[in-house]
């Protein structure tokens, strides 16, 4: 996964410079239809009961040589009650709503989400490290 603009420049910030960053307690996975980019421009899913969803890190592990963090739960997606579309990436935010993108990628398969589709991520599947 790619880092946001957003952290980089507050990370960078608080590291270097001594300038506070206020994390967030909670972190949520969204959906997009289209690749957020860096400036967080993309296409996040709308509409259908989509909402974003929480989303819980275990601890630093070396993956591949690189520090890694992954999702440690299962992340379910409501019911979608309409088509929300060919989902082809995802973004860490730190708001259910709103909010900035703190990182972003693209999925490794995408996948239209019909109506009565139910969209899930299982453990380990989102892993984020800062290479």
């Amino acid at each position: 996964m790619n880092v946001s603009n957003y952290l980089a420049s507050a990370l960078l910030n608080q590291v270097f410079r001594n300038t506070n960053y206020t994390r967030p307690t909670t972190v949520h996975v969204a959906l997009y239809t289209s690749n957020p980019t860096a400036a967080d421009t993309g296409q996040e899913v709308t509409g259908g009961a989509y909402a974003r969803q929480a989303v819980t890190f275990g601890a630093p592990a070396v993956v591949g040589g690189i520090q890694t963090i992954k999702n440690s739960v299962e992340i379910a997606y409501p019911v979608a009650t309409a088509i929300w579309g060919q989902v082809t990436h995802i973004g860490i935010r730190d708001a259910a709503t709103g909010g900035n993108l703190l990182y972003y990628g693209p999925l490794g398969d995408p996948r239209s989400i019909l109506v009565n589709d139910i969209f899930k991520f299982l453990v380990g599947q989102i892993a984020i490290d800062l290479s």
